[in-house]
């Protein structure tokens, strides 16, 4: 059995060994799917010298089994369904908007918390890496590639510390480069491969940010 990170710093820092090529570049821009993935993607901007900013999506979870995603959506107006989960469970329609809804206001309420007044980084012609702390079902992390394609980056990478095999080959098909150091064939979850998944609060995230802007004007 492979051994599981320690959290999702060490995790970063690993899964910065995997994207040197794109050290100090002018045109790399990382970033992070919160709040899990942003202690990740934060130790890889750091790592390769490249802005960090966070790109909002949210899970639409099953009513009652919250932890099922059965879509998601993205900032932008995107939104993912699992047709196959909503045919499972035969979730109505009526279902999928109010859950839309309610997580439309969590994205924006995120969206201002993290990113007061400031526009998203231009996205257009530049190299994108999306970062995570693992992909499970994949629904929010397909959410935000979808949502970046609209605007036209000049490259798409994926990089997650770990992931389910199926979802690894799902995702090679979808974007430029997936970068997946850890693809466990008995999977569980991705808290499994973390001794400390402990969950991220909207306070880390806000400092992380103001720390990595801050590292990098230092630089600069």
């Amino acid at each position: 059995m492979e051994t599981p990170y320690r959290d999702r710093g060490e995790a970063g820092q690993l899964l910065a060994t995997k994207l040197t090529a794109y050290a100090d570049r002018q045109d790399v821009l990382v970033l992070a799917l919160p709040r899990g993935g942003v202690p990740v993607a934060y130790e890889v901007a750091k790592a390769i010298h490249a802005p960090l900013d966070v790109f909002l999506v949210r899970k639409l979870g099953v009513p009652g089994h919250e932890e099922l995603a059965m879509g998601a959506i993205a900032m932008g107006g995107v939104r993912v369904i699992n047709d196959e989960v909503v045919r499972t469970l035969r979730i109505p329609d009526h279902i999928i908007e109010m859950v839309t809804a309610r997580e439309q206001i969590e994205l924006e309420r995120r969206e201002q918390l993290y990113r007061s007044d400031q526009s998203i980084p231009d996205i257009r012609k530049r190299i994108i890496i999306l970062i995570d702390d693992g992909l499970a079902t994949g629904a929010t992390m397909r959410a935000g590639v979808e949502a970046l394609r609209q605007q036209q980056p000049g490259r798409l990478i994926v990089a997650v510390p770990v992931a389910a095999p199926a979802i690894c080959a799902v995702f090679c098909k979808e974007v430029d480069e997936f970068i997946c150091p850890l693809m466990p064939e008995f999977f569980y979850g991705v808290g499994w491969w973390y001794e400390d998944f402990s969950q991220i609060s909207d306070k880390q995230v806000y400092d992380l940010l103001a720390r990595s802007k801050q590292e990098k004007s230092s630089i600069s």
